[in-house]
């Protein structure tokens, strides 16, 4: 096993795979350690998924592997569902600056975010334009005695001038070894497609909200948008004022009776989930009902993907479960040589991965310690009965919500990092509560101005010395 061959070390050669904010905080934490970094990020810039492409793919659901595949899955409009205070990292505030902010609301848009981050990076370590395409354990499980544990294979992805010599995108071709990978490439790039039966005879278009970016194509439609999470939200609200008519197919009559008709808009409806749909344009709601439609939204999240990610079935993806992993992070059998920075979906992302970035670090070095590989696997088969006892469906698992704030707290513990301050709790939870009470404009209604601001300048006032 790889966790006994690699012995403690101050420095090691580490290998991130992107550059988006997971990547970014693995590498600055890494090297704050000790470590050598690498940064492999495909695209010419920082930002992740945070980085705003207007380009959207040919094939609009996502579902041909072969596809020329647009990273972004940012729409035009889009603003943080989080207040910039709690949204950013610890040790780099989310705050208003005057030397790159651009703009300074409390949900900003994603120009802001993008902007934070490039303020963040620490750009001499990535290698950009720069595609990993296999990464795999060395024969005998690596270790001092190779040199190293992984075999990372590269290639450029846009031409670049190098020594003289154009090299076309795909040409120049890498081959590194490393103690250590980081995989931080993100999950909002590979759609999940919902299966309705009679789908495919369906003869409208049918567009995954990987490829929104703006409401013009929807004008005059009668669209229909599969689920009910922010991007839902947002689209359906952006289309509204131009589209005929907009259908939310919604899990759960719970959830219909929670909201208002429309969030004031006479032409939004909302339904059960679809029963099926018809060759004549029919779209069948599990209630009976049926509207006729032109276009069917795909709002339904995205899937893991590590195409690179050569493990032979010791690392899987099974339902949208990553694993097995230790606290989501390290695979037992592999750690800590191999780790997963930012697989979890909703709550604080970049704050959780700026803790999962300081353990891995400190663990990569000797100066924290880990379980036994048969205590996190004891730990992982415990964890993974749980969700199944509280009925919570596998494609769930890197779900947290509830949660949120033992498993941060938890992390911030291992590293001996200040956990969540009091503060930073409340103004969570109330944006949530105000998301899921005032979806349409929870973001401009915030009430919690003084608390929330004075918060965060003690805050401030206190990381700054």
């Amino acid at each position: 096993m790889v966790q006994t061959l690699l012995k403690p070390s101050p420095c090691r050669r580490v290998a991130v795979i992107g550059a988006g904010a997971g990547g970014l905080v693995a590498a600055r934490e890494l090297r704050r350690e000790g470590h050598h970094v690498i940064v492999y990020e495909r695209e010419n810039q920082v930002g992740g998924t945070w980085l705003y492409m207007p380009e959207t793919e040919a094939d609009l659901l996502g579902r041909d592997p072969a596809r020329p595949v647009v990273h972004s899955s940012l729409y035009r409009s889009l603003r943080t569902n989080l207040p910039r205070e709690v949204m950013g990292f610890r040790e780099y505030p989310f705050v208003v600056r005057a030397d790159w902010s651009i703009d300074p609301r409390r949900f900003p848009s994603h120009t802001e975010v993008l902007a934070y981050l490039k303020g963040f990076a620490i750009e001499e370590m990535v290698r950009f334009d720069t595609e990993v395409v296999k990464v795999e354990l060395l024969k005998g499980g690596g270790g001092e005695e190779h040199g190293g544990c992984w075999r990372v294979k590269s290639r450029k992805t846009r031409t670049t001038k190098k020594d003289g010599i154009d090299w076309s995108g795909g040409c120049e071709e890498s081959d590194e070894v490393f103690d250590a990978v980081v995989v931080c490439n993100g999950h909002n790039t590979e759609p999940r497609i919902a299966e309705c039966p009679g789908i495919q005879r369906w003869p409208g278009k049918q567009i995954h909200s990987h490829n929104y970016r703006t409401p013009e194509p929807f004008k005059d439609l009668v669209v229909v948008l599969i689920g009910y999470g922010t991007s839902s939200v947002d689209i359906s609200l952006e289309i509204a004022p131009i589209s005929k008519e907009v259908h939310l197919a919604i899990r759960g009559p719970s959830k219909i009776a929670m909201h208002d008709r429309g969030h004031g808009f006479s032409n939004i409806w909302f339904h059960p989930m679809i029963k099926h749909a018809q060759e004549d344009g029919a779209i069948v709601f599990e209630d009976g009902t049926s509207i006729y439609a032109d276009v069917i939204l795909h709002c339904t999240g995205y899937k893991y993907h590590f195409p690179f990610l050569d493990m032979d079935g010791v690392v899987r993806v099974d339902d949208n479960r990553v694993g097995p992993l230790y606290k989501h992070v390290f695979p037992p059998l592999l750690a800590p040589c191999l780790s997963f920075i930012g697989l979890l979906s909703k709550g604080l992302p970049f704050r959780v991965s700026e803790l999962q970035s300081k353990w891995v670090a400190g663990v990569l070095s000797g100066r924290i310690s880990l379980p036994s590989v048969e205590e996190m696997m004891e730990d992982v088969d415990n964890f993974y009965a749980q969700l199944e006892a509280a009925g919570v469906p596998k494609h769930h698992t890197h779900v947290i919500l509830t949660s949120l704030v033992e498993y941060n707290d938890w992390l911030a513990d291992q590293c001996g990092f200040p956990g969540m301050e009091e503060w930073e709790k409340i103004m969570l939870f109330a944006a949530y509560e105000s998301l899921q009470n005032r979806p349409g404009t929870f973001r401009d209604e915030w009430k919690d101005d003084d608390l929330a601001s004075k918060g965060c300048e003690d805050f401030v006032r206190s990381i700054s010395g």
